[in-house]
């Protein structure tokens, strides 16, 4: 089988242990084609370490970055409340958490009694938070009547009247959020 040039204009070479061309020898039809290859691999090289580095500056801006934990805080927090409702019906509507109908709840969410938007300081609060369909909580914004008719069956009226009250603003530094995450990640890993 002939050897073709390394660089990609296709030339074909004499076997390797023929050529007395030192270029032709290194598997290179010219001094050209050994300068074009080279550059080429420097240029693929230098690509590969500026992706390497913007990674890596994403990594860092990611990590300085609040809103970034702010989420993965509040999702990890959503899964536990998910997760320790698991065997409960639906806290607004009480549908079966069985039940595979896609209207009345055979997607859950982790539904906020106090929204999050108008009750920041209560976003992690977990006496807030119960599992609740799609449709309560997203078609139905939240059903909050029932909602609350639910929560007193379940925590009682002092929690949920603790809950309607005032409550002070909580601003979360990255660190707490980090920890808010890593939190709820265990804990639901481990069984209700």
């Amino acid at each position: 089988m002939a050897r073709r040039c390394k660089c990609k204009c296709g030339a074909e070479l004499k076997p390797a242990a023929r050529c007395d061309d030192i270029i032709e020898k290194r598997g290179y039809a010219s001094t050209k084609c050994l300068i074009l290859h080279t550059r080429a691999k420097n240029a693929e090289k230098a690509e590969a370490e500026q992706k390497q580095k913007i990674k890596s500056l994403k990594k860092k801006v990611r990590d300085e970055d609040r809103s970034y934990w702010l989420k993965k805080a509040q999702q990890s927090f959503n899964a536990y409340i998910r997760h320790r409702d698991a065997d409960l019906p639906c806290i607004s509507c009480d549908s079966n958490p069985n039940d595979k109908n896609l209207m009345t709840g055979s997607r859950w969410d982790c539904g906020h009694y106090r929204s999050v938007g108008a009750n920041p300081e209560l976003r992690f609060e977990e006496l807030n938070t119960a599992k609740q369909c799609v449709k309560c909580n997203r078609d139905l914004s939240g059903n909050v009547v029932n909602y609350r008719i639910g929560l007193i069956k379940r925590i009682g009226i002092e929690k949920v009247e603790w809950i309607e009250g005032p409550h002070s603003p909580k601003k979360y530094t990255i660190d707490e959020l980090k920890a808010i995450d890593k939190k709820y990640r265990e804990l639901v890993k481990t069984p209700v």
